[in-house]
């Protein structure tokens, strides 16, 4: 059952659903994003473009930026090769247990 959590964005108040095991997460990510909002203030800061609605649109193309960035950086691709590696390594010594299981069936 999922629990709520009130959290702060901007100086307004949320009422988020929130799994208990989550909570932190969830407190670290409105951490961040008001600090991403507080820097995007101070780079403009009497600017009427930086408020409101565009400025979350504009955070929310920044972070998907990033978040994709991150996915394909070099570390998350050798990640994937290297699990690809370990599964047909695992799938090879499958084969071979599966391979010693027949014979040894077929001697008794």
């Amino acid at each position: 059952m999922s629990k709520t959590i009130d959290v702060t964005l901007l100086g307004k108040d949320y009422r988020v659903a929130c799994e208990p095991a989550e909570r932190e997460a969830l407190q670290a990510a409105v951490a961040y994003l008001e600090d991403k909002f507080r820097e995007a203030g101070e780079k403009a800061p009497n600017s009427t473009r930086a408020g409101g609605e565009r400025t979350a649109a504009m955070m929310a193309l920044n972070l998907a930026h990033e978040l994709l960035a991150a996915k394909n950086t070099p570390a998350n691709v050798a990640l994937a090769l290297e699990s690809e590696s370990v599964q047909r390594r695992i799938n090879f010594i499958e084969a071979k247990l599966d391979e010693s299981l027949a014979q040894h069936e077929q001697l008794f």
